[in-house]
């Protein structure tokens, strides 16, 4: 057999020349996640509390005098003090991009000096809330409407790279990646439940591919998949979520939603107390959970307007005790804007079948993280799986606290409106953490239905080994 010899043209040359560099390119993308410990924080700029557009204000304060030029630098100098290359999100509502007061006016500017100097990232975030209180449309509408106000303020045709959006709906995560070219958002608070008045528990924590039937749930394949990255916004302690709600922000009391959260645990225990449960919570994900995933993630709000209502110089400590002692105990660790890190995780799982995350908790002591609890999450494209014992007692049985199944059909509500707000936009099915239904009763592993058993046996046959020893 003869072979037919080719000469490379200068055009063939370079066109080989682009794929190689592309497809190591895309590979270099892919390994910048492996190996590594991050963390996302996010700044808000707001009017109101609870804003979700421009007339949708779920509190009436008007928060224009507690959002100061001096507040925001001095916020922004602390992230920076020990953290000189790290990046951040500042988050804007719709009405902190167009309220023409100076002080607002200034903040934008000096936000867009952080874009240019430190490459920090500049986007919009619709409240906390859209999905309970908005039609699906008309979040899409205002949500280009904002990137379009963006990018005007920015300039130099800059582009944000996520939306913080607390909670979206499934068909804001596809908009956002078929209409506006954004492929990563955070989209849910992970296992918020009756929290601000609302919540959706039941997604996994890490980031995953939504299901077009559900924004908690994650693609089952190409046919439910969206090509948006789902991100949560604040990193809990995963003792304290087990439960429904709070009861208050003190250490006497009980917040499932405590963890690395400024309010409750800085404000609510003291600059001590509140930053060993910090810091414990991060231990989490950045000492046993690089080992089980192969990255630690740690993902952060905080309300520009904290600097006003509980002093600028305590908010500024705490943000500067909260950056510096994450360097000084895990040095590697990066911060770097939600955009980033949502296009790293995307480039290293393109199809969103191969992400498989496990977390390994005993509870910190304080207050209502009970250090006699050990308990472990399993997460995966098809279910979620929580196992809890007191490790404290040898001997003492472990219990299933939640099995969530993404194998299973799900739906999302129908479109709320301001009137008529959807609140509860959970996704649970079998077993649910919070304990709100008779069927959420633990249970041993060889108690629960033998479909069940089947599905968790393909991931994790070693658990079922564990109980009969």
């Amino acid at each position: 057999m003869k072979y037919l010899h080719l000469k490379p043209t200068g055009l063939l040359k370079s066109l080989l020349l682009m794929l190689l560099f592309s497809t190591l390119t895309n590979v270099s993308k892919a390994n910048e996640i492996d190996g590594k410990r991050f963390v996302t924080l996010c700044i808000m700029i707001r009017t109101t509390p609870w804003e979700v557009s421009r007339d949708v204000k779920l509190h009436p304060r008007d928060e224009g005098n507690w959002h100061t030029l001096e507040g925001v630098q001095a916020l922004r100098t602390a992230f920076a003090k020990n953290n000189p290359d790290g990046r951040l999100t500042w988050g804007f509502t719709m009405n902190a991009l167009e309220d023409q007061r100076e002080n607002y006016k200034q903040i934008r500017d000096y936000v867009v000096a952080c874009q240019q100097k430190y490459g920090d990232e500049v986007t919009y975030f619709p409240g906390y809330f859209p999905a309970m209180y908005l039609p699906r449309e008309r979040v899409n509408r205002e949500m280009s409407e904002a990137i379009q106000l963006i990018s005007g303020m920015v300039g130099k045709g800059y582009r944000p790279q996520s939306v913080i959006g607390g909670f979206l709906a499934a068909d804001n995560l596809r908009y956002l990646a078929e209409k506006e070219n954004i492929h990563a958002a955070h989209a849910v608070i992970w296992s918020q439940h009756n929290i601000d008045g609302g919540g959706a528990d039941g997604s996994p924590s890490y980031p995953f591919y939504p299901s077009a039937e559900h924004f908690c749930k994650p693609a089952q394949g190409k046919e439910d998949f969206i090509d948006c990255v789902n991100l949560d916004g604040w990193t809990m302690d995963f003792i304290c979520a087990r439960r429904s709600g709070q009861n208050g922000h003190q250490i006497t009391g009980y917040n499932s939603r405590r963890g690395v959260g400024p309010i409750e645990t800085y404000k609510g225990w003291g600059l001590e107390l509140g930053h060993r449960e910090v810091m414990h919570t991060q231990s989490i994900h950045f000492d046993k959970g690089v080992e089980l995933n192969g990255f630690g993630w740690v993902t952060n709000i905080w309300e520009a307007q904290m600097v006003h209502e509980f002093g600028q110089e305590f908010i500024c400590k705490a943000m500067e005790m909260w950056v510096t002692d994450t360097k000084k105990r895990w040095p590697d660790v990066q911060f770097v804007s939600f955009g980033e890190f949502g296009t790293m995780w995307r480039e290293k799982h393109r199809s969103g079948n191969d992400w498989n995350y496990r977390f390994v908790e005993r509870g910190s002591g304080l207050g209502d993280s009970y250090n006699n609890l050990e308990i472990k999450w399993f997460m995966n494209k098809e279910f979620r799986l929580a196992l809890q014992r007191d490790w404290h007692i040898k001997g003492s049985p472990t219990y299933v606290i939640d099995f969530t199944r993404y194998d299973l059909k799900a739906k999302e509500p129908a479109d709320p409106s301001p009137g008529r707000p959807v609140k509860d936009w959970s996704l649970i099915n079998v077993m649910n953490q919070k304990g709100l239904r008779p069927q959420d009763k633990p249970k041993l592993l060889n108690e629960l239905d033998a479909a069940d058993q089947r599905l968790i046996r393909k991931y994790y046959p070693q658990l079922f080994e564990k109980q009969k020893q």
